[in-house]
C-alpha cells in the first residue's frame, strides 16, 4: 500500500487560461472508460487472488493447513467464475466501489475495497453453512479474502496512477468554474488545484464585480457575470459549476442559478457551505421541530473513526516502548555525557480543541540556547519567520545525531500513551503559530498532533511553512485509517532517507 510521496498525490498541472475545448469525450463516455477498466482489472485481480488461494492451500504442503489431496481445480475454478466473481462485483457495485465519487481518492477507495471484499466471503459461508453439498475449504476461504484484498487495492493504486498521469496530461478532466472569486472563491480554487483526484480543470471564475478577462487567483482569468453563464458554459465546454455561497449577493439570485442549472443532464452544479475555512469536522443534518438543521462536528473523528485510531496508536504504541526502552537509556546517558542539563526537554504545543499539553522530547539544544542566538541575529530572524534552522548553533553534537535520525521525538510516543498526541496527525504547532495557520487555526484543533504525518513523509523541514499548512490541512479533510497506515508505511523510508531532518 506504500506509495510515492503525499505531496505528489496532492499535486496537480498548474492552471492555465481558459481556452474552447474541443474534440473532448463527454463525461458520461469518459467515465464509463474508467468504469469499465476498473471492473476489468477487479475481475483480473480476484481471479488471481483466488487462483493463488488454491495454489497455496492445496499444492504448497503448507503445515498450516490438513494435508490432503487437492480438491478438483475444476470445482473450484467453476465455483469462482459463476458463483463468486459475479456476487463480489454486485457487492463492489453496491458499496459504492463503481460509483464516481468514490473513486480516485485514495485511502478512502482502500476503506471501500476492505469493506467489499470482507462482505463479499460472507454470502459463500453463509451458503456453506445452509448446504450441506457446498463444500468449500476454510483456509481456502481466508487465504483469497487476503490475496484478494491486497491485489485488488494494488489494481486500484495503479488504475489510480494511470489516472492521474492522464490527468497531468490534461485527459479526462472535467472543465469548471467557480462561481464567486472573493475569499471563499480562492480558497475553493486552491484546494481543487492541488487534488488530482478532484478530476476538475478550472477554467476561471464567474463573478459579478470583476470585470471579464481580469487575470485573478494563480491567473485564472474572469469569465463573465452569471448572466453570461450561459454562454460560458457553452464556449468553454463546462460541466461542473462550483458555487462559492458567500460570494452571492442575494438569495434571489442564488435560487437563479440553482433552477437554472440544478436538473441539468449536462452540468453539474456544487455548492460550497459558505464555511469552508472550518467545515473539515463532518456535518449532520438534524429536524428540530421539523426544521433541518446542520450540526458541525466539535472533533473530526467520532464514532467508530475514534476507536480505530486509538486502537493503531495503542497496539504499536505499547510494544514498540518496550523494545525500545534500552535504546532510550542509551540515548539519555549519551546526553547527559556530551552536554549539562536534563534529558528530557518539554515543549508547550497546542493539542485537540485547543487543549495545550507538553511534549516530551529529547533535549537536543544547550540549556543556553536563547544567549546563543542572540549573538547571531540574522538566524534570529530567520527563526522567527519561518520557526525552524538549518543550521542551529544551539544544538548539541549528541543533538544533530539525534535529530538526523529523528530520534529525539521518541519519548512523544509517552504523549501518544496520555492520548494528548497520535502516531499520524498534523505537525504539532506551539501556541504562538496559531497565527499563521489563520483561517485554518480551527481545522487544526479538531485532530491530535502526530508523531509523523504528511509533513514528515513529504521532506519535513524542506517543505515550506504554507506547504505544511496544506498538508495538515489535506489530511484532516481526508482521513480515514488506510491514511495513517499509508503514513506509517512511508515514515521509515523517509527517516531513513534523513531528508529535511535538521
Amino acid at each position: 500500500m506504500a506509495s510515492p510521496s503525499m505531496l505528489d498525490e496532492m499535486s496537480q498541472v498548474a492552471a492555465v487560461k481558459a481556452t474552447p475545448h474541443a474534440g473532448r469525450l463527454p463525461r458520461r463516455a469518459r467515465w464509463a472508460l474508467v468504469i469499465a477498466s476498473l471492473v476489468l482489472t477487479d475481475v483480473l485481480t480476484i481471479g488471481i487472488a483466488f487462483l493463488l488461494a488454491y495454489a497455496t492451500r492445496f499444492n504448497l504442503g503448507l503445515p498450516l493447513f490438513y494435508n490432503e489431496a487437492a480438491p478438483n481445480f475444476i470445482y473450484y475454478g467453476t465455483l469462482v467464475a459463476t458463483f463468486v466473481l459475479p456476487l463480489w462485483l454486485v457487492i463492489f457495485t453496491g458499496l459504492g466501489l463503481y460509483n464516481p465519487a468514490n473513486l480516485m481518492g485514495g485511502a478512502r477507495e482502500y476503506d471501500l475495497v476492505f469493506r467489499a471484499v470482507t462482505a463479499g466471503l460472507l454470502p459463500v459461508i453463509i451458503v456453506g453453512f445452509l448446504e450441506p453439498s457446498f463444500i468449500v475449504a476454510r483456509g481456502w476461504l481466508l487465504l483469497a479474502w487476503g490475496y484478494a484484498l491486497g491485489l485488488v487495492a494494488v489494481g486500484r493504486f495503479a488504475a489510480r496512477r494511470v489516472l492521474y498521469t492522464l490527468r497531468s496530461r490534461g485527459l479526462l478532466l472535467s472543465p469548471a468554474v467557480i462561481v464567486g472569486a472573493n475569499q471563499e472563491g480562492r480558497w475553493l480554487a486552491e484546494q481543487l488545484m492541488y487534488g488530482r483526484s478532484s478530476g476538475l480543470h478550472l477554467v476561471g471564475f464567474v463573478d459579478e464585480k470583476v470585470p471579464a478577462g481580469t487575470l485573478l487567483f494563480h491567473n485564472l482569468p474572469a469569465l463573465g457575470s452569471v448572466d453570461h453563464m450561459d454562454k460560458i458554459i457553452q464556449r468553454y465546454g463546462v460541466e461542473e459549476v462550483i458555487l462559492a455561497t458567500s460570494a452571492i449577493s442575494s438569495r434571489d439570485r442564488m435560487l437563479e442559478i440553482f433552477k437554472r442549472y440544478s436538473n441539468s443532464d449536462r452540468i453539474r452544479l456544487r455548492l460550497s457551505s459558505g464555511l469552508y475555512e472550518i467545515i473539515t469536522t463532518g456535518l449532520q443534518v438534524q429536524e428540530v421541530g421539523y426544521v433541518p438543521l446542520v450540526n458541525v462536528n466539535r472533533v473530526r473523528l467520532t464514532g467508530m473513526d475514534s476507536i480505530l485510531k486509538l486502537a493503531l496508536d495503542y497496539c504499536l504504541t505499547i510494544p514498540g516502548l518496550l523494545v525500545l526502552l534500552p535504546l532510550f537509556g542509551l540515548i539519555a546517558l549519551a546526553i547527559k555525557l556530551d552536554s549539562p542539563g536534563p534529558v528530557i526537554y518539554r515543549r508547550r504545543v497546542m493539542g485537540l480543541n485547543g487543549k495545550q499539553f507538553d511534549a516530551f522530547k529529547f533535549r537536543t539544544m544547550h540549556v543556553n540556547g536563547d544567549r546563543i542566538l542572540d549573538q547571531h541575529p540574522d538566524l534570529k530572524a530567520e527563526l522567527a519567520r519561518n520557526h525552524k534552522l538549518k543550521n542551529d548553533p544551539r544544538i548539541t553534537r549528541i543533538g544533530r545525531i539525534l535529530r538526523k535520525l529523528s530520534l529525539d521525538e521518541l519519548p512523544q510516543l509517552f504523549n501518544v500513551l496520555l492520548a494528548e498526541m497520535s502516531l499520524v496527525g498534523p505537525r504539532m504547532i506551539a501556541p504562538q503559530e496559531m497565527a499563521q495557520y489563520n483561517q485554518w487555526g480551527l481545522n487544526l484543533l479538531t485532530v491530535r498532533p502526530g508523531l509523523s504525518g504528511l509533513w514528515q513523509v513529504s521532506g519535513r523541514s524542506d517543505v515550506s511553512y504554507e506547504d505544511r499548512v496544506r498538508l495538515d490541512m489535506y489530511y484532516i479533510r481526508n482521513w480515514t485509517i488506510w491514511l495513517d497506515l499509508q503514513i506509517l508505511f512511508q515514515t521509515v523510508p523517509a527517516v531513513l532517507r534523513s531528508r529535511g531532518a535538521y
